[in-house]
């Protein structure tokens, strides 16, 4: 599924956050939004999925514009991993996972045999099928988050939203969620559109990077151009060497000095 935003201006009430953005995602692409604490990365997946409206601007699915096209079919097309969820401690992995067939149900809301198979493909795809009776509330932090992706998955997306998927995760569940991500991708071609704060990450993970600064879209494009010396001093304030990645093909940093403690800047 193709997106493209055009002219996005957004925010909440009075306060405007995000300012003039504009940019296309093709089919099949994964594409990670980075940039400092506030500068409106959440407020683009949230615009971008309708749980915002702009202010003025249009985004497109597929060449449609989203104002154009119902609810249901969205939420068919359309699946967001927002970063609060919440869920009752009694319902398990199988009912969490069941949600993400609610768009599909027909008339009489119940669930037929082709939607109890999509959810048994679900639970497989994320390995939580033997997990499936167990409480929600009693999975590890990894595991409630495959759980989550599997209730995603379940609504047969084209495109996928991830707001800060790997917050909270230790390294190991980071990894595992993002290696997770990008094998759907492959396998199946859902597009992706994710926040990472991780740059290496984002830099291994990604087709491309979309940087946003105190609201405005700095760069985009691929890693290798995204990750520079220039952009992490300036956007992040962190002076850093970048060396290549020859086995996953992709630039990574590693900072010399903390430039936003110190509030010193290297000469």
């Amino acid at each position: 599924m193709d997106l493209k935003v055009e002219g996005l201006n957004a925010g909440y009430e009075e306060k405007k956050i995000l300012k003039d953005i504009s940019f296309n995602v093709k089919s099949g692409e994964i594409v990670t939004v980075i940039g400092p604490n506030g500068s409106g990365k959440s407020t683009l997946i949230k615009s971008i999925s309708r749980y915002l409206k702009p202010k003025s601007g249009n985004i497109y699915l597929n060449k449609v514009n989203i104002n154009c096209i119902n609810t249901k079919e969205i939420a068919k097309n359309l699946a967001v991993l927002p970063q609060v969820k919440g869920v009752s401690s009694d319902v398990s992995v199988e009912e969490l996972v069941s949600y993400g067939r609610f768009p599909h149900l027909k008339f009489g809301k119940r669930l037929s045999m082709e939607d109890r198979e999509v959810i048994e493909w679900a639970l497989e795809k994320t390995g939580l099928f033997k997990m499936k009776d167990r409480y929600v509330a009693t999975l590890s932090g990894g595991e409630r988050q495959r759980a989550w992706i599997a209730m995603t998955l379940a609504q047969k997306p084209k495109m996928l939203l991830l707001d800060e998927p790997t917050t909270f995760l230790d390294i190991c569940y980071q990894m595992e969620t993002l290696e997770m991500v990008k094998d759907l991708n492959k396998t199946l071609g859902i597009t992706v559109v994710m926040v990472l704060h991780d740059i290496n990450q984002a830099a291994r993970y990604s087709d491309k990077i979309l940087v946003i600064n105190s609201g405005e879209l700095r760069e985009y494009g691929e890693p290798c151009q995204i990750v520079s010396k220039g952009l992490l001093k300036d956007i992040f304030k962190i002076d850093a060497d970048i060396y290549e990645d020859r086995i996953n093909n992709c630039p990574y940093f590693i900072p010399k000095k903390n430039d936003c403690i110190t509030g010193k800047q290297n000469n």
